[in-house]
């Protein structure tokens, strides 16, 4: 398995971990529940999106693909700012 691949393997893994997580913190909060005061629902999110940057990073690295020069890469990053817009919601 190559550098490349085990990093995809990370940003894929962050990536559906992170959604999921925003998801559940969303039903935490139109219940009201306790949960979303946890210190894991308060943590895990930066440290899952931190690690979802940086392998995106790396990889946009290894492979000379940046945004702005490729459309769907330009796509990923305003998603991701949307995503980030919602978050702060």
């Amino acid at each position: 398995m190559s550098f490349y691949s085990f990093v995809k393997i990370i940003h894929i893994s962050c990536a559906v971990i992170s959604i999921t997580g925003f998801i559940l913190r969303g039903v935490f909060m139109l219940n009201n529940s306790p949960l979303l005061k946890h210190p894991v629902s308060k943590i895990l999110p930066h440290v899952v999106d931190s690690l979802l940057l940086v392998s995106a990073l790396t990889m946009m690295f290894l492979s000379s693909q940046y945004p702005f020069v490729l459309d769907w890469l330009s796509a990923k990053v305003i998603a991701l700012l949307v995503y980030i817009m919602l978050g702060m919601v």
